[in-house]
């Protein structure tokens, strides 16, 4: 009990806080698992081993039954099959059964006699004209399942077989069905054949094709037969297996076709439909496609697909052809032709709208550029990073397709055929009903879309003149706006999200096609007759502009929002985001908002005051100082909604600061001696070479000596400096003579209009050699003379203004310019709106003489369908001597 003194009887305690116990039962624990999963491993491992000799004993047993009959089958009828009769096809012949079962796709014994077989069988036909009676005798009613398996089987085995051997076959496949020597045309003209509708096994002979992938083997085909010519002349008339798609794509479950659904990955749209340039190939299979309801069955297929449309597609054949692209192409190509048919609903439109929609944003490739963008792509790919993701451009003659597609005339029919039911005048006092709401959606998705695909000058003239946009647009928001219901609309729009402004989608789409519509508006159209909208109406669009500018900029500001120029985006995601979106809604509110108000400053309408925006205080001022901040950016991206006091406040106080941090420049001169601040920016000028002395001392100088003090002394004609010091009334007095001086007309720098006003001489240059300086100096001077607050009176013309305020011209701006051109060519564009209206046609040079009071016009041009402006553009390109720039069909 007691220590002894010997350490090797001391008890041994485990610090580790478990029992040696306790680590051996879970060592076996581990070593029992690992010994359990061996055993297993090793059971899985005999098991696969059995099943791989069972199987290859079992072929090889089948191997040699199919060589038996393939042998006992040449005993009887021949290599090739020349001794059939119409017997062996027949339910109490064998020979079909034992033929399909030793086929072999790849044995070319196999496949020849295959295709004496179809001739034969065609033979039989054309001798009887009863297919079903050669399978099933004279009761099919009897044989039905065993004819059925039998057809199935056959049909399948010729398409393995064409599939198999379509590299060797593949410039046979486009021949027309009289090539029938040839390998491959029997055995497509017995599909027709064997899938013809009117057949009482056609459907099941579909459903066996679906289910065993058939269209995908007919899609393989179909490539390797494009791609053998690619670079030939397609042949003319309708090829064996231009039928056999005819035939298989009128199974769409409408009688007689009692086709039910199968799964659309495997079908006729996902894997035929996505063949590039597919109706290059088989135009007559495009014109049975599109003018009966097989183009609506298929559309409204893929639409419920929709968003997941892209994973029932198959892989891409390239990179620059991707599957989705190919599929648009088909759609859109066909589209114009469905529309124009006297049957088409309402509900076609919605879901091709939905389709293209989708389609054209699927992916950032899709990027359909005009011919100098492309240009300029390739010249930039030099300045590229190997560390940026280049991303790949499509196909030129896929992306022409799509473009060519989506043409004035498509564009006219869909707008016209989802607004067809609905009222531009009369609208409910609850705002508009769900099938308005669903219209307004799909046009507005697939017009935003387009607007940021294509080159908009292409698409703005058809949907401003030639369509109800505008005034349909209008009216939405007008009742949403009126029964506040812009927050419920999001959730009912089906191309935003939840949580996205209802007013979003419509405004993008609205806002440039009206302000298109503005350019060739005249005065009297604007401001008397109301068009294209009521003056009252514009006041509420105002308002509602306003509204939304401001609540975009400000209230719902996003960080990532950056002010971007004025132009066309030409890049599409994979799907635009809701910021995105709405940084391009507040350029295109901006914009019309800005070209409103010069509508309003050119003769006033409404209060200038409906343009400023409610939230504008001292605080935003004390903001708007401040690089940066969010009222910096409202006062940069949409300086109208800030009230010109707050503006010249703002102004006035950055100068402020500008003046005091010159002062401190100043004091810190001083105290360091610099004797040169007073002589270093004194300038002696003669009265009678003003410019030239002005021009030649102060056009070097720097910013900071800009903003600084200038002193003048001015030299009289016997070169004698003119006594006084320069307390700031002589720079004045300088600054008032030198811009007498240069804005004189008689200098030549400017010109002025009928009424006085000023612009730049664009003959300048063959008075004055350096006539890009002086101008470049006229604006330093000028911003001298905001900086020091100097009152400079020159009366500049509106069209020069617009353009120093990096704004376009158009027709209303022409009587600043040119007030008897305007009023010319206002009449002409009257006297063509008379024309338009009695329904005459003309070529340009009778139509000009018809406006001028030379006679009746006649010609061969149908103007009916011309806008206004196409008409004026259309006439005035031809008083030049050159032909018509717009062909608008009868």
């Amino acid at each position: 009990m007691f220590f002894s003194g010997d350490p090797s009887t001391r008890k041994r305690i485990d610090l580790g806080g478990r029992s040696s116990k306790e680590r051996d039962r879970k060592n076996l624990l581990e070593q029992t698992r690992l010994e359990r999963n061996r055993r297993m491993w090793l059971r899985q491992q005999n098991s696969a081993a059995i099943k791989i000799q069972k199987c290859y004993r079992g072929r090889k047993v089948v191997r040699n039954e199919q060589s038996k009959l393939r042998e006992k089958c040449h005993k009887i009828y021949g290599k090739y099959c020349q001794n059939l009769d119409r017997s062996a096809f027949g339910p109490d012949s064998d020979f079909l059964r034992q033929f399909l079962f030793f086929f072999n796709a790849e044995n070319n014994d196999d496949v020849l006699a295959l295709v004496n077989i179809c001739r034969l069988l065609q033979q039989f036909v054309q001798q009887s004209g009863d297919v079903v009676g050669l399978f099933s005798g004279l009761d099919y009613s009897s044989t039905c399942p065993l004819v059925n398996y039998r057809v199935k089987q056959l049909v399948y085995t010729c398409i393995r077989a064409l599939h198999q051997n379509r590299n060797q076959l593949k410039d046979q496949f486009l021949l027309a069905p009289e090539e029938s020597s040839v390998t491959a045309i029997p055995l497509l003209e017995v599909l027709v054949l064997l899938i013809d509708i009117k057949l009482p096994w056609s459907c099941k002979i579909v459903g066996h094709m679906f289910q065993n992938n058939a269209f995908r083997l007919l899609r393989e085909i179909i490539l390797t037969a494009k791609d053998d010519v690619d670079n030939r002349i397609y042949p003319a008339k309708g090829s064996s297996l231009e039928r056999v798609l005819t035939v298989v794509m009128c199974h769409i479950g409408q009688k007689p076709c009692i086709c039910s659904y199968f799964d659309l990955r495997y079908g006729f749209s996902s894997q035929i439909l996505t063949i590039p340039f597919l109706w290059d190939a088989f135009p007559d299979l495009r014109q049975v496609y599109a003018t009966q309801d097989l183009n609506q069955h298929y559309v409204h297929q893929m639409a419920t697909l929709v968003p997941d449309l892209i994973n029932f597609l198959p892989k891409d054949i390239s990179d620059e052809i991707p599957t989705y692209a190919c599929l648009l192409g088909n759609i859109l190509e066909t589209a114009g032709i469905a529309l124009s048919q006297p049957d088409c609903s309402f509900d076609m439109a919605m879901d091709l709208a939905a389709i293209a929609t989708f389609l054209l944003e699927s992916h950032p490739s899709l990027k359909l550029l005009n011919k100098k963008e492309i240009s300029d792509s390739v010249t930039r790919e030099d300045d590229t990073g190997d560390d940026e993701v280049m991303e790949v451009a499509l196909d030129r003659k896929l992306e022409q397709q799509i473009c060519n597609a989506i043409d004035t005339r498509f564009l006219l029919q869909l707008t016209n055929m989802l607004f067809r039911d609905i009222s531009s005048v009369n609208g409910s006092d609850y705002g508009p009903d769900d099938r308005e709401v669903a219209a307004v959606g799909a046009i507005c998705g697939f017009l935003y879309v387009i607007f940021n695909t294509l080159p908009l000058e292409r698409i703005m003239t058809v949907l401003a003149y030639r369509t109800e946009l505008v005034p349909m647009l209008w009216k939405f928001m007008k009742q949403c706006h009126e029964n506040k219901q812009w927050l419920s609309l999001s959730e009912r729009l089906s191309y935003l999200s939840g949580d996205a402004p209802g007013w979003l989608l419509p405004l993008a789409v609205f806002c440039p096609v009206y302000k298109h519509m503005l350019m060739i508006v005249d005065n009297e159209e604007f401001y008397e007759q109301g068009k294209p909208l009521s003056l009252e109406d514009i006041r509420s669009l105002i308002i509602l502009l306003k509204q939304v500018l401001w609540q975009l900029l400000w209230v719902n500001h996003t960080s990532s929002a950056t002010p971007v120029k004025s132009v066309p985006v030409t890049t599409v995601s994979k799907r635009q985001s809701i910021e995105a979106i709405q940084q391009r809604v507040s350029i295109v509110v901006s914009e019309l908002l800005s070209q409103l108000q010069d509508w309003n400053n050119r003769r006033q309408f409404t209060s200038p005051t409906d343009f400023h925006a409610d939230g504008v205080n001292d605080s935003f001022i004390s903001q708007a100082l401040m690089e940066k901040t969010r009222a910096n950016e409202v006062l940069k991206q949409a300086a109208l909604l800030i009230p010109f006091t707050s503006r010249v406040k703002i102004f006035t106080s950055q100068l402020a600061d500008l003046f005091f941090h010159q002062s401190q420049l100043a004091d810190v001169r001083q105290q360091h001696g610099s004797q040169a601040l007073f002589t270093r920016n004194r300038f002696r000028i003669r009265r009678d070479h003003i410019l030239e002395d002005a021009y030649n001392q102060m056009s070097q100088l720097s910013e900071d000596d800009l903003q600084g003090l200038i002193r003048v002394s001015f030299v009289n004609e016997f070169g004698v400096e003119e006594a006084g010091i320069d307390g700031g009334g002589i720079f004045k007095d300088f600054m008032e003579n030198i811009t007498r001086a240069a804005f004189d007309v008689q200098y030549g720098l400017f010109k002025e209009t009928a009424d006085h006003q000023l612009y730049p001489n664009p003959g300048s240059g063959m008075i004055h050699e350096q006539h890009l300086q002086f101008f470049h100096f006229l604006g330093t001077l000028l911003a001298k003379a905001m900086f020091e607050g100097i009152l400079v009176d020159l009366p500049f013309a509106t069209f020069f203004l617009s353009k120093l305020k990096l704004k376009h011209n158009y027709l209303n701006d022409l009587p600043s310019l040119d007030p008897e051109l305007y009023r010319h060519l206002i009449f002409l564009k009257q006297r063509l709106f008379v024309f338009c209206g009695r329904g005459w046609g003309c070529s340009t040079r009778s139509l000009l003489l018809y406006c001028l009071g030379y006679g009746v016009p006649g010609g061969e041009v149908e103007f009916n369908s011309y806008s206004l402006g196409e008409l004026i553009i259309d006439c005035l390109h031809g008083m030049a001597g050159a032909e018509p720039l717009i062909h608008c069909p009868p």
